[in-house]
């Protein structure tokens, strides 16, 4: 089972909610417990409503400073996390290729997801012996002692550290951001994206590798292709 505790999944919560594109960090365990998750590090980082890019620099700048605080890289940098802003916590074909090339030469890791309506996933890989994967449950672990909710914190540490990826997020005539009714939304849960009158503009700027992956993340959701309404906040 993999178990958050109320402060690191309220920091989950919090980030989740700040923004309409994805958000990612790294889970973060003492040495006796490496899958109770005690807080959630966020990296320097580019988003979209479909993809999270760590910064490479950041990640080693990450790993250098928890070393030096006495961690072990299990206790940092096994378990990835991110959130999908629809209600489909499922990996997608971007999300699998990533965490094997990433974790695979890791002995063991987990990547885990939440969704915006709070349903979750989560899947341990490990490479011992003939090596295999196992789904594992989600829950908050209260049974622990643990600190208070720092939302100022978090959104600094959010501000500070994600990015927009200007492809997947333009601006209407009015100011605001375009949102398109995709990847598990109702009406009133709209999701960031591009202005249907630019998609094809943009997509012909992207580069083969950039267009591909897009390309795969909307085909996941058969559902994106029968919603033609743009809304506006």
């Amino acid at each position: 089972m993999l178990r958050f505790s109320p402060t690191a999944w309220a920091k989950l919560v919090y980030l989740r909610d700040l923004t309409h594109n994805e958000v990612g960090g790294f889970g973060v365990c003492d040495a006796d417990d490496l899958l109770f998750i005690k807080d959630i590090a966020v990296v320097k980082q580019t988003v979209s409503i479909v993809t999270v890019a760590f910064d490479d620099n950041a990640v080693a700048d990450y790993f250098e400073d928890q070393v030096i605080a006495g961690r072990k890289p299990e206790q940092f940098a096994r378990i990835w996390i991110h959130c999908h802003p629809g209600n489909d916590p499922e990996p997608s074909g971007t999300d699998e290729e990533t965490f094997k090339r990433v974790f695979g030469p890791c002995d063991w890791s987990v990547m885990a997801i939440v969704a915006q309506d709070g349903s979750s996933y989560a899947r341990l890989r490990f490479t011992a012996g003939p090596g295999g994967a196992l789904k594992l449950p989600v829950c908050v672990d209260y049974n622990c002692a643990f600190g208070a909710a720092d939302p100022t914190q978090w959104k600094a540490e959010y501000l500070a550290n994600v990015k927009k990826n200007s492809r997947f997020s333009q601006k209407a005539d009015n100011g605001k951001e375009s949102e398109i009714e995709a990847f598990g939304f109702d009406e009133s849960q709209v999701c960031a994206a591009v202005p249907y009158e630019d998609m094809l503009e943009q997509f012909e700027q992207m580069d083969p590798d950039e267009r591909q992956m897009y390309l795969d993340e909307l085909a996941e959701d058969l559902d994106y292709y029968d919603r033609e309404e743009v809304l506006y906040e």
